[in-house]
């Protein structure tokens, strides 16, 4: 298992429960404090119990961050792969990439809200046939990244939540970021079989950046975690008002650390 030298520490904002401009105004100040990148997610209504709040589309939006941010990373936290044609997908995200200046990472998963596909039209099959979808659109998106005029401003950063056997082996196969809900001895022990999977496709697993999702103190929880190799490290805020306070607290212990790793 890897230490990373380097950490980045990155932050949600869901588009729902708050007016865009609130939400374009909080993904101006997380990109101003110096977040590495800054995700939304793919869903069509509010996560949580109460699902009748305010909610806007994914990928819309991700275009009009490109433009309203200017350093940060922007992707989806993730992007469900049975909403889109996998095609279109790629073509969409290479658009994408070219609006913020060669920004974005692409983030896929299988997804996991049933009623929620439901209710859009979309078919939702068993965990097993989602994973199945879920390589069968990454190698679709690898394949149809290489037949676009123009591609993506660089190799596009792919990043792949997965938490199962099956699908971490399309992490090792695909992946240049993998995220994981694991915490702590899960997180290492799915760290370690991810590493199995890549000794046999004989990749090296340091090529593949470990995110989890995060809160709390960072000098205690983010070096806990960073010692176990995750080396992205992503806060949650929440609607409306978007409250960015652990997200300096965050930045300031990424900063400390990445510092004392610049002089050794």
């Amino acid at each position: 298992m890897t230490t990373p030298a380097r950490i980045r520490v990155a932050i949600q904002i869901p588009p729902s429960r708050a007016d865009y401009a609130a939400i374009r105004r909080a993904a101006a100040q997380a990109d101003a404090l110096g977040a590495d990148a800054i995700f939304n997610w793919d869903h069509f209504f509010p996560l949580g119990k109460d699902t009748s709040g305010k909610h806007f589309e994914c990928w819309t939006m991700l275009g009009a961050w490109a433009e309203s941010t200017s350093h940060a990373a922007i992707g989806a936290l993730v992007s469900c792969v049975a909403y889109r044609n996998p095609d279109l997908l790629a073509d969409m995200a290479r658009t994408v990439d070219h609006v913020s200046d060669g920004r974005l990472i692409l983030g896929l998963g299988a997804g996991f809200r049933e009623w929620e596909a439901k209710e859009y039209g979309f078919e939702f099959g068993s965990p097993a046939q989602r994973v199945q979808q879920l390589g069968e659109a990454l190698h679709r998106i690898e394949r149809r990244m290489t037949l676009l005029n123009p591609g993506p401003v660089r190799k596009l950063p792919i990043l792949v939540a997965a938490d199962g056997a099956k699908a971490l082996r399309l992490v090792a196969r695909y992946a240049d970021i993998w995220q994981t809900f694991a915490e702590d001895d899960a997180f290492s022990e799915k760290s370690r079989l991810l590493d199995s999977y890549c000794d046999q496709l004989q990749r090296d697993p340091a090529t593949i950046e470990r995110a989890v999702f995060v809160d709390g103190d960072p000098w205690t929880v983010g070096t806990r975690l960073r010692e176990r190799g995750a080396g992205m490290f992503t806060l949650m805020t929440r609607g409306p008002d978007f409250n960015l306070d652990g997200l300096r607290r965050w930045l300031a212990w990424r900063d400390e650390h990445n510092a004392q790793a610049s002089r050794s």
